[in-house]
């Protein structure tokens, strides 16, 4: 097939979003665009409409069309199936089907035509393949990220610092009788933050060392004449400062005119997309382990294992100072090979001949009231076996025009209890299913047109389930990717603290332990 143009149109034939694939003029196109709604005819159910030239292939979306432009030569069972994607893409990034939300998210839709047509032939990707390659996620953007927000709180630190020092230096001044000529812009005319004989003002250039070219903490506007920088004593930063005193420091430069413009500080959770982990609700003790396992699975619609990436994290938290120095026994009975690293501080001899975690050096403790990521494994494999949980889903097209499908998952792991099992299955825009049975819960989002079957807990005593339902006006590849979520208190790894002694004479130390593994990423594609 050859495309030469995808747009979304209004049913009056206006064009709101345009992208062509050929070399065509703009007036080309535009003229294609203006002649589709002179074509159409009332009464009649159309899924193309041909001229002398062209052919216009396009599918209603409530108020708007979808509408593909190709020549006449092109299968028009391969266009149809290419205006189903393009209709399924809309969704994924407009809430609604209005004009302004199309006009809002043309760009993100632009992109996403772009992955599915090439040079106006079609790219053999899917829904899912398509939201990947747009998010186009960089390491290298989360590291830049990290860094900025780390210079962003050292600077509002320093700012913090200063701010104290200056609140020092006009309570020195008050105790000599000086407060009258100190402060901040003690000066009077154009000098007002310069410096006087026995005063205590800073200089336009000590403001400005406040900050750094990287972090936007506020604009304050320079007097003309600039004094000298005076000598100011370094100190360190010291962590937990209060955020009034830097609040006060503000309000004062605004009292003496000047200009202050407050940007709030990007997040970590503003700056990152990551998935929400699932709450411990353990009670921590003095000393507190936490097993963290989190998996990424990709299985193919017709069997085979793609994707499996295992990866986790033993951390020690210590809240009280007398037991820094300890050791902690582990129970290791994996069978799989996983492959385990502890940290450099951690005694690896130690670890490999007897299964304890203990520092290099005994005579130093565990940081006090920190996370601290002792041990951490990580698994990858092809072998199906490593799956804990499978899931088979069956579509087949009925005599209706429709498609019948058939779900099931069968727990393969049963040591395991799985929590808040979710199972996606997308489905095709504006359709209803009919559900013919179903084990626990589902839920129809006609808004993103997915249907969510919810399962609370999977063990060995419910490890099987199924589901069946009906979809009308659909094809067997509409169901696909389905994507799966889940939670559990028992980790993947068979890793287990058994015991906390100190490093002094062995004597057991009473310890919490927690565990959560859960899937990062699950999808059968």
């Amino acid at each position: 097939m050859v495309l030469i143009a995808a747009a979304v149109c209004t049913k009056a034939g206006k064009t709101i979003v345009s992208r062509q694939f050929v070399e065509m003029t703009k007036a080309r196109i535009e003229g294609l665009l203006a002649a589709f709604p002179k074509l159409m005819t009332s009464g009649k159910q159309h899924t193309f409409v041909e001229t002398d030239s062209v052919r216009y292939v396009y599918q209603p979306m409530e108020k708007l069309y979808m509408l593909l432009i190709t020549t006449k030569a092109s299968n028009i069972l391969e266009d149809l199936e290419t205006l189903r994607l393009f209709s399924k893409v809309i969704p994924e990034y407009c809430r609604s089907l209005e004009e302004k939300e199309i006009i809002e998210n043309a760009f993100d839709l632009i992109f996403a035509f772009d992955e599915i047509v090439a040079l106006g032939y079609r790219e053999s990707v899917n829904l899912a393949q398509i939201k990947t390659f747009v998010e186009m996620d960089s390491h290298e953007e989360k590291v830049y990220q990290a860094v900025r927000q780390t210079q962003e709180r050292e600077a509002k630190q320093k700012m913090r610092e200063r701010a104290k020092e200056l609140q020092r230096q006009r309570m020195e001044q008050k105790k000599a009788g000086l407060g009258g000529r100190g402060g901040v812009g003690g000066g009077s005319g154009p000098e007002g933050f310069g410096n006087r004989s026995g005063g205590g003002g800073i200089s336009s250039d000590s403001i400005s060392s406040l900050s750094t070219p990287s972090v936007n903490i506020g604009e304050i506007n320079k007097p003309a004449a600039a004094a000298a920088k005076p000598s100011a004593p370094r100190n360190a930063l010291k962590l937990g400062g209060k955020s009034r005193d830097a609040d006060t420091f503000v309000d004062q430069l605004k009292n003496e005119g000047e200009k202050v413009v407050s940007t709030p500080l990007p997040t970590a959770a503003a700056s990152a997309v990551a998935k929400a982990k699932p709450v411990s609700d353990v009670v921590m003790d003095d000393v507190h382990l936490r097993m963290e396992d989190k998996v990424v699975i990709r299985v193919g619609r017709d069997g085979g294992l793609q994707t499996f990436e295992l990866s986790g994290l033993l951390s020690l938290r210590i809240s009280n100072e007398k037991y820094g120095r300890i050791k902690v026994h582990l129970d290791n009975a994996d069978q799989r090979g996983i492959q385990l690293q502890t940290h450099p501080n951690v005694d690896k001899e130690l670890f490999r001949s007897a299964n304890q975690i203990g520092l290099k050096n005994p005579a130093k403790p565990f940081p006090l009231n920190t996370d601290v990521g002792v041990l951490k494994w990580r698994y990858q494999t092809q072998d199906e076996s490593a799956v804990p949980l499978t899931i088979n889903c069956w579509p087949s097209e009925n005599a209706e025009g429709g498609c019948d499908v058939n779900i099931e998952y069968e727990l393969e792991h049963t040591r395991l209890e799985l929590q808040d099992v979710c199972i996606t299955i997308p489905l095709p825009m504006g359709i209803t299913p009919s559900i013919a049975e179903c084990d626990g819960e589902y839920n129809h989002d006609a808004r993103k047109n997915l249907l969510q079957w919810n399962l609370p807990v999977i063990d060995a005593s419910s490890k099987q389930g199924s589901m069946e339902f009906s979809v009308p006006n659909s094809i067997p590849g509409d169901f696909f990717p389905l994507e799966i979520t889940f939670s559990s208190k028992i980790p993947y790894a068979e890793l287990a603290p058994a015991k906390v002694v100190m490093v002094d004479g062995d004597t057991e130390v009473k310890f919490s332990a927690e565990t959560v593994f859960y899937t990062d990423k699950f999808e059968i594609v």
